[in-house]
Order: C-alpha cells, then structure tokens, then sequence
C-alpha cells in the first residue's frame, strides 16, 4: 500500500519540448510538491540506461515515503557535490526529462504526460539552451543518435494521460498550460 498523499507525474518529451519548464510551473504551484530531473540522475552514467538507479535510489524509496537524498555513483567517482533529494512528506514527485515516462518505470508512476514540440522548434531551443555553438550542435546530435531510437521504441506518448503543447506559435505565458489531447494519441508534427 502507498503512503496517502505521495503521487508520481512523470513529465516525458523530447529534448527542447519544455519538459523543464512544465514541470517548474507546476512544482510552483502544487504546495508540498518536489521535482526530479532525469539528467541529474544519469549524469555521467548512461544517457537512457538510467532506470535502475531511478527507480532504486528515487522512486522506491519515495513511494514508500521516506525521505530521498541519492547520489548516483558518478557523482561520488567525479566529485559532484549535493544530492537528487525529495523530502518527506512529499505530495507530488514530478520525475521530467527524455524517458521520464518509460515502460519500465510505469509500475511507479500515477501520471504521464508527455510534452509534444515540433522537432525543428525543440532543435533550436536545444541548442540555444546548450550554448548555441558548434560544440553544442555536437551534443545534440549525438544526443539525438540515442534519444530518437530510444522514443521510437519506448513510445511514451502511447501511455500519456495527457499531451500539452510544448512548443508551437510563440510560448504561452507562464502558468498556462495547453492541453491537446487525452491518453494514446501519437505525436505529430515531427
């Protein structure tokens, strides 16, 4: 039995799509709430092999509402400093990033919702995000080599209960957010 009160949103996208930014407007505005960033997680471990360590050092131990404070090894091998931390009691884990949303974690979450973006819109805020030099064009390419088979077979969409427009004309002010469609529709526009 869950602790009363401790939900898990997983906020999944691709890269650029806005995943960050939903999920802080909506940490901002749900009192007790904490966010957990999928990149902290699997920063120098593996771009998507990460669930393990999510789902040991994060989501179980929240679940079961105590208090998180991982370090994932590279951390420590690379001298990180800090921890991916949740407190307890928590009232809502909002878990975003590429992959936040995966099948293999779906036994732990109560929500998905997936950030659609037009692909050509979340390559530019992706790069620009990244520094916007040739060196950032590099990251997100090889990022994409992995992150784009990753989507393909993984299919977050497919599990959302919700789909928000994550890019589209122009940003919507802060605190609003779009909803486009319910749970198993497929993304489109790229």
């Amino acid at each position: 039995m869950l602790p009363a009160g401790v939900r898990v949103l997983a906020v999944d996208g691709r890269s650029g799509a806005g995943k960050t930014t939903l999920a802080g407007r909506l940490g901002g505005t749900v009192p007790g709430s904490a966010v957990v960033h999928t990149d902290d997680v699997a920063w120098f471990h593996a771009r998507f092999d990460w669930a393990a360590l999510m789902r040991a050092g994060v989501l179980a131990p929240a679940r079961r509402g105590k208090p998180v404070a991982f370090r994932p090894p590279p951390w420590d091998e690379r001298g990180r400093r800090g921890a991916v931390e949740v407190p307890a009691p928590c009232d809502l884990l909002i878990v975003e990033g590429v992959g936040a949303g995966r099948a293999e974690l779906a036994d732990l979450l109560d929500a998905l919702v997936w950030v659609q973006s037009d692909a050509v819109v979340a390559r530019e805020r992706g790069i620009a995000r990244d520094g916007g030099d040739a060196a950032a064009v590099a990251e997100w390419d090889e990022w994409q080599g992995e992150e784009v088979p990753f989507l393909a077979r993984d299919r977050p969409w497919e599990r959302a209960d919700l789909i928000v427009a994550g890019t589209g004309a122009g940003d919507p002010p802060a605190g609003t957010v779009f909803a486009v469609s319910g749970r198993g529709r497929p993304p489109a526009g790229g």
